[in-house]
């Protein structure tokens, strides 16, 4: 393998990076904060969703738009789609009122990773 060239000279500045991923915000841990109440909020009311997906093949292909964003999304607006857009189309297999077995990882180690 080869090295990378840079053109530039780089940074050593390991606190912060500019781009999509803002090191300050995640070591504040809102974004991690928020992640981890979504699956909390999800599991507590898993019972509540269909089982089954309830939605048609293809559903998403409306919603979504033709192209990734350039710019990143705040974390409320991806998990605000991820409700409206992707739970629908899930099968539930931890619900409760689920009775098939599949193994699946629900540790919080497994979450975490």
């Amino acid at each position: 393998m080869g090295s990378l060239n840079f053109d530039h000279p780089q940074e050593n500045n390991s606190a912060r990076m500019s781009g999509p991923l803002d090191l300050v915000e995640l070591r504040r841990q809102v974004q991690g904060h928020m992640m981890i109440d979504f699956i909390t909020d999800y599991y507590q009311h898993i019972e509540k969703h269909p089982v089954l997906s309830q939605v048609q093949p293809g559903y998403l292909k409306q919603p979504l738009p033709e192209s990734a964003p350039y710019n990143p999304e705040p974390t409320e607006t991806i998990l605000r789609d991820v409700q409206d857009h992707i739970v629908p189309g899930l099968t539930h297999w931890q619900s409760p009122n689920h009775f098939a077995y599949f193994p699946a990882t629900i540790s919080t180690a497994g979450f975490l990773g």
